[in-house]
Formats: structure tokens, C-alpha cells, sequence
């Protein structure tokens, strides 16, 4: 019989899209009152990959991604992505943009082997986790390098995240020696 036992602490990351440049710079605070302090964001990098915001959001989508200095449990990823999901209602509702939806904020998180992302939509390939919430491996790390899935979203697919992606797994794996010490 297998053991149960806990799970390790994971690292926290929060992709967030917008056409509205000025909601990076604002988007910064809501997220570390939130979650805490951010410890790496990338560069703010064009999103290009597929049209499905534009008619929501507009054109000129942008992406950044943001790391958490604190770690959190997996399990508490279903509660974060209604965090989230707050925090777009509260953009969208403020009307004070031109568009329909001014902001997407995706939570997930990095471990040693994965990247996990959060959703609220089912699909085969994800898992239900807790208060409407889905999760769903979209990498997996394996030799120094990530590997994508058939279902994995076309821009984590690219070299430019998965860069992103390893230096915030090197994070992640510092953080859970400190941690041992």
C-alpha cells in the first residue's frame, strides 16, 4: 500500500493579458496584495498567437507573467483562480475602458516536473478540482526542457515562455532549499 503523505509547496504564477497597457502597471499591486511579493515578472511580450480575445478584449493584446516570492500549497490553486476571476469582474464592471473585457488573469503554478494551469472550463484533458475550478497539466519538464502536450495552448508552446518558464522553475527549486535548511 502506497503512503500518503503531503505534497511539496509549489511556486505560484499569474499570466495576464490585456490591450490596455497602462493595467500591467496597476495590475502589479492588486496581484501582491493578493498574493505577495512578485519575485521575477517577464518582459511584457506581444500576444499573437491566436485571435480568440480580440473580439473582448481588442487588438494589441499584450502578456506578462509574474512569479510569486511565496509559495503556496497545489490545493490552493481552486481558490486563487476565483481570486482571479474577481479581480476581471472588478476591471470589467468598473466600465471605465473601452472594451469588453480589459483583463485576463491566469493562475497556475511550477513544480520540479510540471506547470499546472487553473480553469473554469471542462475539458477531457482536465481535472475538477474544487468551487467550479479545473486543472490541468500544460507542460511537463523533463531533461532541462519543457514538453508540450496535444493540448497545450500555443504560446506556452513557445521558446520565449518556456525560457521564462525555466528561469522561474530555477526560482522554485532555490526557494525549496532554503526551505530545507
Amino acid at each position: 500500500m502506497g503512503q500518503i503523505s503531503k505534497p511539496k509547496p509549489v511556486n505560484l504564477i499569474i499570466g495576464v493579458l490585456t490591450s490596455i497597457p497602462a493595467l500591467l502597471s496597476e495590475i502589479d499591486k492588486t496581484l501582491e496584495g493578493y498574493f505577495g511579493h512578485i519575485d521575477l515578472r517577464s518582459d511584457i511580450l506581444p500576444f499573437n498567437f491566436t485571435d480568440y480575445y480580440t473580439e473582448d478584449m481588442g487588438k494589441g493584446i499584450l502578456r506578462q507573467f509574474y512569479s510569486f516570492e511565496d509559495l503556496i500549497m497545489p490545493d490552493e490553486i481552486a481558490s486563487i483562480k476565483v481570486q482571479t476571476n474577481h479581480i476581471e469582474e472588478y476591471a470589467t464592471s468598473s466600465n471605465k475602458y473601452a472594451v469588453q473585457r480589459p483583463i485576463n488573469v491566469d493562475p497556475g503554478y511550477i513544480n520540479e516536473s510540471r506547470l499546472i494551469l487553473a480553469s473554469t472550463k471542462d475539458f477531457s484533458h482536465r481535472i475538477y478540482l474544487r468551487e467550479g475550478i479545473y486543472a490541468e497539466v500544460t507542460l511537463n519538464y523533463r531533461k532541462g526542457v519543457y514538453e508540450s502536450f496535444p493540448w497545450t495552448f500555443p504560446d506556452y508552446r513557445s521558446s520565449d515562455y518556456q525560457n521564462l518558464f525555466l528561469r522561474v522553475r530555477e526560482l522554485y527549486v532555490k526557494k525549496l532549499k532554503k526551505r530545507r535548511l
